[in-house]
Formats: structure tokens, C-alpha cells, sequence
């Protein structure tokens, strides 16, 4: 098994526990009311992009999501929350430090013993969803799972759904297409961005992601036999029809939205043993993004 395989499998349990601890990071996370700022990035970018209109059509208040490379410094926030697994990735740490006694901050992270202690003025730490890696699977899921309970959205069926995501065998034919699309709406186009992103990096697939009331406009043109088209979350009226109509394969999100990531990841992994790829050693790619 692959180190990957290995800690996409343990995600279930992961929730289960950053749920149930998530009252003990309270005081580092978001309050009801304050202007948030949710950044990261790669995978945590995009966990980022769904932990923040979670937050916020919860009315918690307003929060935004950042590449951390392009946080908008003119604007003003009550607080910055930082993803990042490894606690070394440069843009993070060079946000973090740029905030340093303006705007408070946290770090999410999975290894507190990295530069990120110095430079967010408290951590969160999830060290039991740390990964060795290179593709994120559980981390992310994780973190998500901690600020979605931290905002009373974390619902009691979420981990049983990644369980049977886990379990049940992937669509027939899915494996064997040439091109994949992920849909999403509010929260989980987020998702739909990472299930792309995990299919590019660990399978080299042509994967693309959209909120899925835009798909109709340009981007389903690509869209015919050998392709596939997921839907993460509800789907918009006459959708699935209309995929249908084109002769691609449909795949209708039946579990919760952050289990259907999972079974997408399962994807991503079979993708690659099909092809003879190890998406633990993925192409030009590294752990952390540290820069000279």
C-alpha cells in the first residue's frame, strides 16, 4: 500500500477525532462575528475556499479565502487563519510574518515543531493527520473537518459516509476515462477544485473544476464519451440530463460533499495504478513549497 492509500484510508477516524476536540481549539479559532481571512495554499488554498463560505453562510460572519501569495493587505481583518501542513511553506510564513502585530493570527497545522510556532500568534495543532506524503489527503480533510465543526456544521453522518466511500467499489467505467470534471455549489466548489487538483497530481489526468451553474456556460463543450463529469453536492436542475445527453458518465454525489473528496481521492490513486504511476513520487512536485 501506498503512503497515500495508507492516509486516505485513516481519514474517518481523523474527523471523528477533530470533531470531538474541536471545543479545545476554540479559543484559537474564529468568533461569531469577527471579519475572517481563511488562506493557504495548493490543496489548503482550496480547503480554505470551503471553510470560508462555510463560515459565512453559517452568518458567522464575513470570510474571505487567499492564495496565501495573494492576500489582499489593504483590506482588514479581525483574524488570518493559516492551512498549512507542514508549517514551512514560504508564502504562508512571509503572510504570517507581514501580520505579525497588525491582524491576529492562527495556524492550522500538523507539525508545530516548524518556523510556523514563531510566526502565527497561536496554533492549532492536528498532528495525528500529519502525512508522509507528498499528494495531501487526510490533513486537509481534517483541518476542514475541525473548522466545521468549530462552526456547528459538522454533521454526525460525515464520517460513516467516508467509510462507506471508502468500502463501496467506484463506478464502473470511471477509471478508464480520459478527462474529468468536478462540480461544486457554495462550500463545495472548494471541494471540486482539490478532486481536480488530486487527479492532476496524483494520476497526471486533464482535470478541470467549476462552480456548477458556470459549467454550462463554455466549459461542458469538452464534455462527450470518455469523459466524466461528478457532481460534489446537489446538482442544479437538468443537469444530469444534460451530461447524460452529451454521452459522458454522470456521477451523482450521493454521501456528504467531503466524503465524496474521498472517493474521489480513492479515483486519483486507481487512475495512476492504471497507468503505472506511484502518486506518492508525483511529478515536479514536493512535500513543501520552500523558496530560496
Amino acid at each position: 500500500m501506498t503512503h497515500v492509500e495508507d492516509e486516505l484510508t485513516s481519514q474517518p477516524a481523523c474527523w471523528e477525532r477533530a470533531a470531538a476536540e474541536a471545543a479545545e481549539h476554540a479559543a484559537v479559532l474564529p468568533e461569531p462575528g469577527e471579519r475572517v481571512a481563511i488562506v493557504g495554499c495548493g490543496t489548503s488554498y482550496f480547503m480554505a475556499q470551503a471553510a470560508a463560505a462555510l463560515r459565512e453562510g453559517a452568518g458567522q460572519g464575513e470570510t474571505d479565502a487567499f492564495a496565501a501569495s495573494e492576500f489582499p493587505h489593504g483590506r482588514a481583518y479581525d483574524r488570518v487563519v493559516a492551512l498549512t501542513r507542514s508549517g514551512t511553506t514560504t508564502e504562508v510564513l512571509d503572510l504570517l510574518a507581514r501580520l505579525k502585530g497588525l491582524t491576529r493570527t492562527t495556524a492550522v497545522t500538523a507539525d508545530p515543531d516548524t518556523p510556523v510556532r514563531e510566526a502565527a500568534d497561536a496554533l492549532a495543532v492536528l498532528g495525528y493527520a500529519d502525512e508522509r506524503s507528498v499528494v495531501q489527503t487526510r490533513f486537509a480533510t481534517t483541518a476542514l473537518t475541525l473548522l466545521r465543526a468549530h462552526t456547528g456544521l459538522h454533521p454526525a453522518t460525515a464520517a460513516a459516509d467516508a467509510r462507506t466511500a471508502l468500502t463501496e467499489p467506484l463506478p464502473e467505467g470511471l477509471v478508464e476515462c480520459g478527462q474529468f470534471t468536478f462540480l461544486g455549489r457554495g462550500w463545495t466548489v472548494g471541494l471540486a477544485n482539490e478532486a481536480g487538483l488530486k487527479m492532476r497530481e496524483a494520476s497526471l489526468s486533464w482535470a478541470e473544476s467549476y462552480p456548477a451553474m458556470e459549467y454550462r456556460h463554455g466549459p461542458i463543450s469538452v464534455t462527450t464519451r470518455g469523459t466524466a463529469t461528478w457532481m460534489l453536492g446537489d446538482a442544479p436542475d437538468g443537469l444530469a440530463e444534460q451530461v447524460r445527453g452529451t454521452g459522458a458518465l454522470w456521477i451523482e454525489g450521493r454521501l456528504d460533499p467531503l466524503a465524496e473528496l474521498v472517493r474521489a481521492q480513492r479515483l486519483a490513486v486507481a487512475v495512476a495504478a492504471s497507468r503505472g504511476l506511484d502518486p506518492d513520487s508525483p511529478r515536479h512536485l514536493t512535500r513543501s513549497v520552500i523558496l530560496p
